[in-house]
């Protein structure tokens, strides 16, 4: 299984890339974690808000594989325990699909790639930055798997 981040957004601060390369590092093999970055849409055309939402979501649904599981992050998603994150992923794995995360740039995600998406999950009822949830979405996917391999990293 391999699990796909797609993230609007690129030339990320460096504690941004060095956070998300820390956690995708110490994944194993068989939960590898990827990057997909989609370059976010200029905010100085003139484009209302809905029309740059409308481009990324271009950008985002040419990128993702076809038979993937679609996760989109919304504030608006189920929030999940860490335990069943783990229990989750551990359902994921049995299924054998790859998992794609879907997160969207500054105004959000496209309702289209809210629609095509079999979840939502929220990481917070808090307003998160958007380069910043890369970062803790690859830490809880490495905590959600040690959790599932007893490895020490998850204390309760």
């Amino acid at each position: 299984m391999k699990l796909v981040i797609v993230s609007v957004g690129h030339k990320m601060p460096d504690w941004i890339t060095a956070g998300f390369n820390e956690y995708t590092k110490r994944m194993p093999r068989e939960a590898h974690i990827s990057l997909l970055e989609i370059k976010p849409e200029p905010r100085t055309t003139g484009k209302t808000t809905t029309q740059i939402m409308e481009a990324e979501a271009l950008r985002i649904h040419a990128v993702l594989p076809q038979s993937c599981r679609r996760i989109a992050l919304d504030e608006h998603g189920s929030q999940p325990t860490t335990r069943q994150l783990a229990a989750q992923m551990q359902e994921w794995m049995r299924e054998g699909r790859d998992v794609a995360f879907i997160i969207g740039g500054a105004d959000g995600l496209h309702e289209s790639v809210k629609q095509s998406a079999q979840q939502m999950l929220a990481l917070s009822t808090l307003t998160l930055p958007h380069a910043f949830v890369r970062v803790l979405l690859a830490e809880q996917l490495y905590r959600a798997h040690s959790l599932m391999h007893n490895h020490p990293y998850h204390r309760e």
